[in-house]
């Protein structure tokens, strides 16, 4: 297995798909807002129920928005979708395909999350996301 997929594993506890895509909306982040997680926030609209609220540990793993450093928020609205802010106000959404998202939620099983994971892990960033 791919050694951001072992740390991805590592500090979320387990490896699953709904991680795997916080990571990489936090790492487009970094790319588009710089790397320096107190000059960015993240708002993620996912709540805190798994499996979607999965997301909320990839994006700190990432983009090190944390929440001990105050640096993100969790809105309750049961969405894969987050909202970064930087310092000078520049704005970038991120939200999961809905089909990508319907996969994820029919698909995925005990017996196949870590495939799965590999398989999200390994799609372009137009494959998996909506920039609005």
């Amino acid at each position: 297995m791919d050694e951001t997929l072992n740390q991805i594993e590592k500090f979320h506890g387990h490896l699953g798909p709904y991680a795997v895509v916080g990571y990489k909306m936090g790492l487009i982040a970094n790319e588009k807002l710089g790397s320096d997680p107190f000059c960015k926030r993240a708002k993620v609209f996912t709540g805190t129920n798994p499996p979607v609220s999965c997301i909320i540990d990839g994006i700190q793993l990432s983009s090190n928005c944390t929440l001990g450093k105050g640096r993100i928020t969790v809105e309750n609205k049961n969405l894969a979708k987050a909202e970064f802010t930087s310092e000078d106000n520049k704005k970038l959404t991120i939200q999961l395909k809905s089909d990508i998202k319907n996969e994820i939620d029919t698909i995925v099983t005990e017996g196949n999350i870590h495939e799965y994971s590999e398989i999200i892990y390994n799609k372009s960033d137009q494959e998996l996301f909506d920039f609005l």
